[in-house]
């Protein structure tokens, strides 16, 4: 089976490093993991705005091949996660395909929302407290798909690059898809 691997780690000064490590541990489950480089797009000659509609028409090109998907949901430049790794969540999500997730904090959303108020964040919004790691339709298509989502506390400095709660992550899918 193949999974797509999303996540913030693309962002990395060496993402093929850890593209290539979480390939690995795929493989040692029986997996084949996918990273969005994996397409060797050519990007030359492209304005800044061609090269993301490249990008992303590859990146769907990729997740169609996929059999499921394994997402990076740790906080990404704020409280929540990286919003391209929602939306591949989603998009993998109606297409009926396994949605897995893990993140690197294991607080709830509502304990990383900067709170002014019990309940309402600085601007006078409610804070959604459904006790989900993020968005409720994030959580809500991981359990709805049949994924799991692992959740662990690592050191900030490490959040992108431990990979331990992504092989937990991936044994739970070998666990649920191929035994």
């Amino acid at each position: 089976m193949r999974i797509y691997l999303a996540g913030p780690d693309v962002f990395l000064p060496e993402p093929l490093k850890i593209a290539r490590a979480k390939q690995e541990i795929c493989q040692a489950y029986g997996f084949v993991g996918l990273f969005p480089f994996d397409a060797n797009l050519d990007l030359s000659n492209l304005s800044p705005f061609e090269m993301g509609i490249a990008i992303y028409t590859s990146n769907i090109e990729l997740m169609d091949s996929c059999d499921l998907i394994i997402a990076n949901m740790t906080p990404f430049r704020g409280p929540s996660m990286d919003v391209g790794t929602a939306f591949e969540m989603g998009y993998m999500a109606a297409q009926g395909k396994p949605v897995f997730g893990y993140t690197n904090d294991e607080r709830l959303y509502t304990q990383r929302v900067t709170v002014s108020t019990p309940g309402w964040d600085a601007n006078g919004m409610s804070i959604e407290s459904f006790e989900m790691a993020d968005n409720l339709m994030l959580e809500g298509a991981i359990f709805t798909s049949g994924g799991v989502l692992t959740r662990e506390q690592i050191s900030s400095e490490f959040y992108y690059t431990e990979l331990k709660v992504f092989e937990t992550t991936v044994q739970s899918a070998a666990e649920r898809l191929l035994y």
